[in-house]
């Protein structure tokens, strides 16, 4: 691998990874590529997560591959399944065989001289050093650190006799068989844990600081089902995934245009699944409107379920202190435990924490701008994947592969060697990323590139308004910039310049 180049690198094989690579296969054939991918195997976040009850938090019509149909009767999909798909999309399209494995990237350099990517990278359980080089860099390595989750600082936890448990790091010897499990977090992957933990343990106790939207939908589609039923397998998936995004656009619009409104749903369908046994009031009243977080999903009700039957429960408290048999709360009451689950939260990682510098400058991705939220102010030749926070994360990364390609097949037709977003206007004013109020994106703010408030530099939160901006928008927009034309386009031009026909001059 040592002084290789390509046309094409792209880094991490998980579903964004994977995506791209099948995009690149079909509509830039041309192109030379690989995919480095720092784990064993492919898949990512479905590769890695082996905690219970791991599953899609979108519905798989969306989170699926536009190009390749999703045909499993479950609408909300096990993490093994969806493993699957994203295997047998690879060897579909032929791009496992472009997957290099024990590859992590440390840095990449641009050199505008040399117009290419040089990347640094560790090989193998020895991490020996390799080096390659790209024309263009797609990162597609995820948001979030590998590495472990988010916990907070719990005063005791080194006297709890238990077990402490971080979902990322869940392993086959870990043992709820019979056991009283306490699972601490109110998010996404509580939401999961606590149902599946509750059909085994002894019993499930979910501890949240602060509730958390959720709302019930049906692990079946029944719209689905019929088009199936009655339609072509492709066409029906296609109705299918634009009939979910219709739906899921126009109801976040509703949250968003109607906060008090799409509140009381919420609320009122929670009281409806817990009955009078819980008090939904407490526990799943937020403090913040709903879409200031993602809300979470309980297929066909399977958290509200095991609340109801009381095989799990739920608290509204803060942690005082780990105990030997269990945690002490704010208001005195304690919970006893033989395992602690820790739930908090994710650790965000900008750009899968590959260093990047440009012409010997190092790249501060906090201190740069995104452009149609694909690449990143004054960056050549780079695309990266940040999907959607408030829908599934396919969608977007879909979209910036097929922009990547747009871009990769422009290089190549008109000659040049390079493309680039301007500088930003230092007047115009920056925010966020993510326009979140969630823990993991408060901490990483500082970190992650930041939107504008006008063109391009934007970001809407809109499937339909990125449609047109990344399938279908001119790139010559004034912002993104082509330029050092290849030796041989440089002749073509001179050529063509020479050989123009000569306007005669106006007479006098």
């Amino acid at each position: 691998m040592t002084d290789e180049h390509l046309d094409v690198l792209i880094v991490g094989a998980g579903l964004s990874g994977i995506g791209a690579a099948c995009r690149l296969r079909t509509r830039s054939p041309g192109a030379s590529f690989a995919i480095l991918e720092a784990r064993d195997d492919l898949g990512g976040t479905w590769d890695l997560f082996r905690y219970p009850g791991v599953r899609s938090d979108s519905e798989m019509f969306t989170l699926s591959y536009a190009f390749r149909p999703w045909t499993h009767a479950a609408a909300i999909a096990g993490g093994r399944t969806i493993l699957t798909y994203i295997r047998d999309a690879a060897r579909e399209f032929e791009v496992d065989r472009r997957i290099r494995y024990g590859c992590r990237v440390r840095s990449a350099a641009w050199s505008s001289e040399a117009a290419l990517w040089t990347l640094e990278v560790e090989r193998g359980p020895d991490k020996g050093p390799a080096r390659l080089t790209c024309s263009f860099l797609i990162l597609c390595a995820g948001y979030y650190s590998y590495e472990g989750g988010y916990r907070p600082d719990f005063p005791g936890l080194d006297r709890f006799g238990g077990r402490v448990v971080d979902p990322q790091r869940w392993s086959d010897d870990i043992d709820y068989v019979g056991k009283r499990v306490l699972v601490i977090g109110s998010g996404a992957t509580a939401v999961t844990l606590v149902p599946a933990l509750a059909r085994r343990a002894a019993h499930v106790v979910m501890l949240q600081r602060s509730p958390t939207y959720v709302i019930e939908r049906a692990s079946r589609d029944g719209f689905a089902d019929a088009l199936r039923a009655a339609l072509p397998e492709r066409l029906a998936y296609r109705l299918a995934r634009w009939g979910n995004i219709l739906v899921g656009s126009a109801f976040f619009r509703f949250c968003r245009r109607f906060p008090r409104a799409a509140r009381w749903l919420l609320l009122a369908r929670a009281r409806d699944a817990l009955g009078p046994s819980v008090d939904a009031a407490k526990h799943f009243t937020p403090r913040y409107q709903p879409w200031d977080q993602r809300l979470c999903l309980a297929p066909d009700g399977d958290l509200f379920r095991v609340l109801r039957s009381g095989r799990a429960s739920i608290v509204t408290d803060a942690i005082s202190r780990f105990t030997e048999a269990g945690v002490e709360l704010a208001s005195g009451e304690t919970i006893e435990a033989d395992l602690a689950v820790v739930a908090t939260g994710l650790e965000l990682r900008p750009l899968g924490g590959v260093r990047l510098s440009v012409d010997g400058a190092a790249v501060e991705p906090g201190e740069t701008t995104v452009y149609r939220g694909a690449m990143l102010s004054g960056v050549p030749n780079l695309v990266f994947v940040f999907g959607y926070a408030n829908a599934a994360w396919t969608l977007k990364a879909d979209l910036v592969s097929l922009f990547a390609c747009r871009l990769v097949n422009r290089l190549k037709r008109r000659g040049f060697r390079k493309c680039a977003p301007a500088q930003v206007d230092p007047a115009m004013k920056r925010g966020p990323l993510v326009v979140f109020s969630s823990g993991a994106y408060r901490r990483a703010a500082d970190r992650l590139p930041k939107q504008g408030t006008e063109g391009p530099w934007a970001l809407r939160r809109s499937y339909w308004r990125d449609v047109v901006a990344l399938r279908f928008a001119p790139l010559d927009d004034g912002v993104l910039r082509f330029s050092d034309p290849t030796p041989a386009a440089q002749a073509r031009r001179a050529d063509g310049a020479s050989n123009a026909p000569q306007r005669p001059s106006a007479a006098r």
